[in-house]
């Protein structure tokens, strides 16, 4: 776990926390010495993380953006994790998977900002991190609307950078390639229908065919990034954009 004590006296909301990455980036601002909000859909696991790590546990639907628009956040620390995936044709897309995953990746992270603004304008001081993906830099086919969504959040992302600078706030993205996550794991089978391969074959083939180190990103390393993105040595890192992809986008 990421050891630091930057964060002392800070609190940090982590969406979709219960798992995956979510769950590395809170135990890793825990461990730097944040208070951890651990906001997720599945109520019982985000109280289960926030058990774990001395925290509070948030259960919100982020597709209710009624709910959202309304907000009023006193986070120090915004990562913005939460996200779902789909893989298929264009054509074959149903258009309520294409909306639901730019409201949950998109909108709801514009709407989570929006609400945590102000607090951090008044304190001077702020971390934004978006969860985004080598998808957010490179296109693959089957994934129109993930991409779609990971492009806005690179695009937000920036804008924020620019609107925050003055109050000290910054905001960046963290760009990996295929992480070891329930949310990767959960593609195999349609990654297999629709490339044609066999499901044995897929993370060779799909998920790290362009990918020259050939392994999984680990969720921990993703936490530790978001940790220093948000801790104090920082505060020059704005607007940017980190890969780790095991050199994805150096092709």
């Amino acid at each position: 776990m990421f050891q630091d004590n930057g964060l002392e006296g800070r609190t940090a909301l982590v969406t979709g926390g219960a798992s995956g990455i979510g769950l590395a980036a809170a135990r890793a601002l825990a461990g730097a010495g944040a208070h951890v909000v651990v906001a997720d859909v599945d109520e019982a696991g985000a109280q289960r993380v926030a058990d774990e790590l001395g925290g509070r546990a948030w259960a919100v639907d982020l597709l209710d953006t009624a709910a959202l628009a309304g907000l009023s956040l006193e986070a120090d620390v915004l990562v913005n994790n939460a996200g779902i995936q789909k893989v298929s044709p264009i054509q074959d897309f149903d258009p309520a998977d294409f909306h639901r995953i730019l409201v949950l990746m998109l909108e709801s992270p514009f709407l989570l900002v929006r609400a945590a603004l102000p607090h951090m304008y008044e304190r001077g001081w702020g971390r934004v991190v978006n969860i985004s993906s080598v998808h957010g830099l490179r296109a693959s086919p089957y994934k129109s609307a993930y991409v779609a969504a990971k492009h806005g959040l690179e695009g937000l992302s920036k804008t924020v950078a620019l609107e925050g600078a003055a109050h000290g706030v910054t905001s960046n993205c963290v760009n990996p390639g295929y992480v070891r996550t329930p949310l990767v794991e959960k593609q195999v089978a349609d990654q297999a229908r629709v490339h044609g391969i066999p499901e044995s074959e897929v993370v060779e083939r799909i998920m790290l065919g362009e990918t020259p180190v050939k392994k999984l990103v680990d969720p921990e390393d993703v936490g530790s990034l978001v940790a220093w993105l948000a801790g104090p040595h920082a505060s020059m890192v704005t607007g940017a954009s980190y890969t780790m992809d095991g050199g994805w986008t150096a092709r």
